[in-house]
């Protein structure tokens, strides 16, 4: 009878004592002391804490000012590659066209890219209001031109809508060897801001960047206000303005006592090539406030743990392995679907920090390889968009700013004209003359439309073999007939001997279509309808300009054809 009751005894005990209730009692038995323990270390180890804590600021102000520098690197290579167009074209219409045709869209933070010859004035602009302007007296535009090489001004407010904003300058001369043009990019300043949101929010943090005169050009967006301010009048940064804008270290940190009485700590990064400068100020106080906190929270747990481990082993484990388990594989299922920003937190348990760190360098290698390849696909693109015989923009160049000026035409309700213009008998010029005669006659009819474009603010192109065009943006069917006319007369005053030809030199047809553009017209019909009035002219014996769908007087009295 004892011998039953024993083991009956001995079955509730290991029930009572399962897996679940051995690990709730082992936590008690080690979690007790441990976060007794936890506590007395990070009592002493709050030193190490605040250190460990500016470490990671100073490295976050470190990416912050790479981040800044890779902005200024693509204005700068904008720039270059502005220069070298501006250097190998010949003429200055002809490298306007082709700056336009090369300009790449994905580069929101430049407002206008401008061309200055060496007496200062804007030549040609990506925003047609600053050709004219007198740029000599600039400073940035005096020093690019003394120093030939690149230059990044002081804080600048925009003319027409006060907007923040900083010039870069690159001289032609950098190229050339000799004085020459000054390529120019006013670069707005939101997007400088824009870079540093790893820096927004953060408890005691405060971070600006700053040009040579110690004017604030960005700052993070809880603290916009301070952009265009000096540094001297901000409370928090003004005890720090002078050592920090006097040092010739590109880096370095200070610690000081504010009036406040709060222990802060600065970090300040020189962004190369330039005269600025980020700087991170840390509350040491806000900084360490979480670990007073948990300090405190600490002694307060260790007097309810015991009552509350058995029920929290399971939770906890759940939260301390599983969660950032889960955590860690969401952030590489984001990654391998293409966010290259996805980077894993941090704020793990210990054990996961060394697997997060790892992830996020990896991460940031191949974050830093996508964007230089879609650095090197932009320079392709720019390259694949220019004819090299005419110095035109080819038909995917040409293609791509048609797709543009419609879809800006039908937002504005505008007419937008299109000539399409053929060398008449080229086939047997070429037979005739030769190829590289036909090759020299094609670059010389590139040269006289890129001169048209710009004097009626169109966009020429090169559509293929011998046959070039003409995008008319903002233009009716009146206006586009003249120009096409013009264009006529002015390949015949070029005089270019052709035997072959009825007028025994180079001539051209020319075909036009004018439409307002809506949702249901597409571009294929304007390009369609060109081209018909072209083979329309052509019929028509060559050297005349055929309009389609309208009649008008085009030369020598004649009307032009209709062609429905």
């Amino acid at each position: 009878m004892p011998s039953i009751r024993f083991n009956r005894n001995r079955v509730r005990l290991r029930r009572l004592l399962g897996i679940r209730a051995r690990l709730a009692l082992l936590a008690v038995i080690l979690v007790a002391p441990l976060m007794l323990e936890r506590a007395r270390s990070l009592e002493t180890a709050r030193a190490k804490q605040i250190a460990q804590a500016s470490e990671e600021f100073s490295n976050l102000a470190r990416h912050s000012a790479d981040t800044q520098r890779e902005v200024i690197m693509s204005v700068e290579t904008l720039l270059k590659s502005a220069a070298y167009i501006r250097a190998s074209a010949a003429g200055v219409g002809r490298s306007c066209d082709l700056l336009r045709a090369s300009l790449p869209l994905n580069l929101p933070w430049i407002r206008n890219v401008m061309i200055a010859g060496r007496d200062g004035r804007i030549q040609c602009a990506t925003m047609n209001g600053f050709i004219g302007l007198d740029f000599s007296d600039r400073p940035y535009f005096i020093k690019a031109q003394a120093t030939r090489g690149f230059v990044f001004s002081d804080f600048r407010l925009a003319k027409r809508d006060q907007t923040p904003i900083v010039i870069a300058a690159y001289p032609v001369s950098a190229i050339t060897g000799e004085p020459d043009a000054v390529v120019l990019a006013s670069v707005n300043l939101e997007w400088m801001s824009k870079v540093m949101s790893n820096l927004d929010n953060r408890p005691g943090i405060s971070a600006v960047l700053v040009d040579s005169t110690g004017t604030v050009l960005a700052a993070a967006s809880d603290h916009a206000s301070y952009v265009g301010r000096s540094l001297d009048s901000l409370p928090l940064l003004s005890a720090i303005a002078e050592t920090a804008m006097s040092s010739t270290k590109s880096e370095g940190t200070i610690s000081f006592v504010a009036a406040d009485g709060a222990r802060r700590a600065i970090s300040f990064n020189r962004i190369a090539d330039t005269g600025s400068r980020l700087i991170v100020s840390i509350d040491e106080t806000q900084v360490t406030a979480a670990i007073d906190r948990e300090i405190r929270t600490v002694y307060l747990q260790a007097g309810f743990v015991c009552l509350f481990v058995l029920l929290g082993a399971l939770i906890a484990a759940e939260k301390l392995i599983i969660q950032p388990i889960n955590i860690l594989a969401a952030t590489a299922k984001r990654f391998g679907f293409g966010d290259w920003s996805a980077r894993a937190s941090t704020r793990l348990p210990s054990e996961f920090v060394p697997l997060a760190k790892a992830f996020n360098a990896m991460a940031a290698k191949l974050g830093q390889r996508e964007r230089e390849l879609v650095a090197t696909n932009d320079r392709l693109t720019v390259m694949a968009s220019v004819d090299v015989l005419s110095g035109l923009a080819n038909r995917r160049g040409f293609q791509s700013r048609l797709d543009f000026e419609w879809m800006k035409a039908q937002q504005a309700g505008a007419k937008l004209s299109l000539l399409m213009i053929d060398v008449d008998h080229f086939k047997l010029y070429n037979d005739t003359y030769g190829h590289p005669e036909g090759d020299a006659c094609l670059s010389r009819l590139g040269a006289t439309l890129s001169r048209i474009a710009m004097s009626v603010a169109g966009f020429a192109g090169r559509y293929g073999g011998e046959e070039f065009c003409l995008l008319l943006p903002n233009t009716a069917a009146d206006r586009a007939i003249e120009i096409g006319e013009m264009v006529r007369a002015e390949v015949a005053l070029l005089a270019l001997p052709h035997a072959t030809s009825s007028h025994q030199y180079v001539t051209v047809s020319v075909g036009m279509a004018c439409a307002e553009p809506n949702a249901q017209l597409a571009v294929a019909d304007l390009i369609e309808a060109a081209d018909a009035a072209l083979y329309a002219a052509k019929h028509r014996g060559r050297n005349n300009v055929v309009a389609h769908g309208i009649i008008e007087v085009v030369e020598s009295g004649e009307p032009a054809a209709r062609v429905n």
